[in-house]
């Protein structure tokens, strides 16, 4: 007990005393200044899912332009992904010690630097490079906005509110890109690069409304984990490029090198953990002397066993839901451009319900997250967004849009958005206010890896089946499948959304098995942790922020 009560309350008086200080400077927000932060935030999210959707849309005109190979196309998606989700822990910890406010606007920063750049490249491998660079700024953006979100909303109503309109930017910034990527790519004059421009111009916007709205940043004095950041960051890097890579490999799968690299890859991120649970151990040391060789840990690995273990729980269903919603997403955008041959004006029409009802969605879940337990929308959505993609994978293209498409589409917006908006919800409140930002970065670690994995395996599953099933109807298929049967390839698409499917139904029963005695996060009310001294201190936590 007095290693736990040392743990906890060194951080309490952390956090009390940035408090005070923030007290001090007289932080009044009004409604409208609120709205702002709420809107800011919410518009960051919205940029994150953006910049990979209005990619989807334009890669067949991407690919034509620069006379990019098809394994080349693949990572204009991928390098994005790779590095937000492996700078996602880094940055979040900086943006608690250094400032969230100051961490936002950097990143944005980055956002409009990059994306112009994206929008100025001249060759693909120069398109890949930068948009790695892209993908860092929404590494410091997004859970800089989460902790940010976290300390101006106390638990109420209105941080329900604020959770649930950031969750909703996802599906919403999702839709946005797939609209206006699809119709600015057709119709401008500078096609797949306006995209870019559009992305730059919302991303300044931001980061300016971030400077006025949100509150001044109250920084701490705490060291860096540097073993920690290059551990992680290292091995994250390696493990998610070979996601990306291991099936365009010369070898695929079995190629030395992906093999090799996912080995070392697992080694650090082990390594990782270890360390960790290191300087966990030496921070309960009462007598401990501070030096640069024991900082604070970059990730406590006690936060993943916060509430009986359900921090952890929250985390899978997050990494196993994104897999399925994110792998919906690429290839119902593919199904309509290259098996029903629809400009990207056409598909993006397709999408709008995505937008409308995430904008619906939002109002639903900020009304109702705070009289249903989380286990009601954890399982609801990974269940919508299983039968999301259940419907194309029993689709007819024979048939009206209106009979499996659109209700697939409307359905799916639900099922990320329960699942996001109550996850963040509980993280937020079980979290300590010092690391606020670390917990939601893990979050969106956890939906970074699950998006890598989740288009890796449902790639691996397209490839075999299209492949197979062209045998069976005496075709050899080249090597970018361009020569598949019709059949074939329809085939290869339903299989892909039966893998998504898979993912959803394993995230919906752990989350029934696991969450049923969570009780409502969306309301002042604590969540009961393994033991009551616990309890105590978070709930003290959360009046004082």
């Amino acid at each position: 007990m007095s290693k736990e009560l040392i743990r906890t309350c060194s951080p309490i008086r952390q956090d009390l005393t940035s408090l005070e200080k923030a007290k001090h400077h007289g932080i009044q927000r009004s409604l409208c200044r609120s709205i702002f932060v709420i809107a800011t935030c919410t518009a960051a999210m919205m940029i994150n899912v953006a910049n990979n959707s209005s990619v989807f849309v334009s890669l067949p005109t991407i690919e034509k332009d620069l006379n990019i190979r098809e394994e080349q196309l693949q990572w204009i998606v991928s390098a994005y992904s790779l590095s937000s989700g492996c700078f996602l822990l880094f940055f979040g910890r900086l943006a608690d010690i250094y400032g969230r406010k100051k961490a936002f606007v950097i990143g944005s920063l980055c956002q409009v630097a990059f994306s112009l750049g994206c929008g100025f490249a001249q060759s693909g491998t120069t398109l890949v490079i930068l948009r790695a660079f892209q993908g860092s700024g929404a590494a410091a953006t997004i859970p800089s906005a989460l902790g940010i979100l976290a300390h101006a909303f106390p638990p109420s109503k209105m941080r329900s509110i604020a959770f649930a309109t950031f969750a909703a930017g996802a599906p919403i910034g999702g839709a946005f890109g797939m609209i206006f990527g699809g119709i600015l790519t057709q119709i401008s004059s500078t096609h797949w690069r306006s995209p870019f421009y559009l992305v730059a111009a919302i991303s300044a916007i931001t980061g300016i409304t971030g400077m006025i709205s949100f509150d001044a940043d109250v920084t701490s004095i705490e060291a860096v984990d540097w073993i920690g950041v290059s551990l992680v960051t290292v091995g994250l890097v390696l493990i998610l490029f070979v996601l990306g890579q291991g099936e365009i490999a010369s070898q695929g799968w079995k190629s030395p090198y992906i093999i090799a690299l996912l080995i070392v890859g697992i080694i650090m991120v082990s390594l990782f953990l270890l360390w960790e649970r290191h300087l966990e151990q030496a921070m309960d040391d009462p007598s401990r002397v501070p030096s640069a060789w024991t900082p604070p840990p970059l990730m406590s690995l006690s936060l993943w066993t916060r509430a009986k273990g359900r921090m952890a729980i929250i985390l899978v269903i997050a990494f196993l839901n994104w897999s399925a919603f994110i792998s919906w997403t690429f290839w119902v955008q593919l199904y309509y451009q290259n098996y029903l041959l629809l400009t990207p004006i056409q598909t993006m029409l397709r999408f709008i319900p995505m937008f409308v009802v995430g904008c619906l969605c939002n109002v639903f879940v900020a009304m109702f997250v705070g009289k249903f337990p989380l286990v009601i929308f954890a399982v609801s959505g990974t269940l919508l967004t299983a039968f999301a993609a259940i419907l194309f994978a029993l689709i007819d293209p024979t048939v009206t849009y209106w009979a499996f498409c659109f209700p697939s589409t409307v359905i799916v917006v639900f099922g990320a958005d329960f699942v996001y908006s109550s996850g963040t919800i509980f993280i937020a409140k079980i979290a300590h206010p010092h690391e606020r930002s670390v917990a939601g970065a893990m979050f969106q670690t956890m939906a970074q890896l699950g998006i890598a994995v989740g288009l890796a395996v449902s790639t691996l599953v397209f490839n075999i089946v299209v492949k197979n099933e062209s045998a069976r109807l005496g075709v050899t298929v080249n090597s970018a499948g361009t020569n598949a049967p019709h059949s074939a390839q329809l085939k290869g698409y339903r299989s892909s959304q039966w893998t998504c499917a898979s993912f959803a139904l394993m995230a919906a029963l752990l989350a029934v098995l696991s969450l049923h005695h969570v009780g409502i996060v969306g309301d002042k009310k604590t969540v009961k942790h393994a033991d009551s001294h616990h309890t105590i201190a978070v709930r003290s936590k959360s009046q004082d922020s």
